[in-house]
């Protein structure tokens, strides 16, 4: 399980620190995709596998698949750490959710994900806000099973 958030730049060659706590569950390659929010998500090749197991399992006839399933698959990139724990983010990438120098690496349960420090703080605001009231929906979701 990944948790936590750690602050990191994205040095000159448009590469990243990935946190050492991190680095242990990644194994030698991963995935990098595009996220939601406006983010990068990483996910262990075991877990994109669990993924895309469950993304099979909709109608391709459904339009917002397709969609879904291209721009996750056609951003998607295949990386390994270097020896100093870095992965080069591509540019397309950083230009798409506005990475240009301050990251924020936060650990999201079963991925991780790579946030645009500034864009991070903005997300974390609402999301703080509204913490209570999210838990409250998601509880009566778990009680309706």
């Amino acid at each position: 399980m990944f948790i936590g958030q750690y602050t990191h730049n994205l040095d000159a060659k448009g590469r990243i620190i990935i946190p050492s706590k991190f680095r242990e569950e990644l194994h030698a390659t991963f995935i990098l995709t595009l996220g939601l929010d406006d983010c990068l998500t990483i996910y262990s090749l075991e877990q994109w596998e669990k993924l895309f197991k469950e993304i099979n399992k909709l109608p391709t006839t459904k339009s917002a698949v397709r969609q879904y399933v291209r721009t996750l698959t056609s951003t998607a990139t295949e990386c390994s750490l270097d020896n100093q724990g870095r992965i080069p983010i591509p540019s397309f990438l950083a230009k798409t959710v506005n990475i240009t120098k301050e990251c924020v690496i936060i650990g999201a349960n079963d991925h991780i994900e790579i946030w645009d420090k500034q864009t991070w703080e903005n997300y974390y605001s609402i999301a703080s806000g509204n913490y209570e009231e999210v838990a409250e929906n998601l509880s009566d979701l778990l009680n309706n099973d």
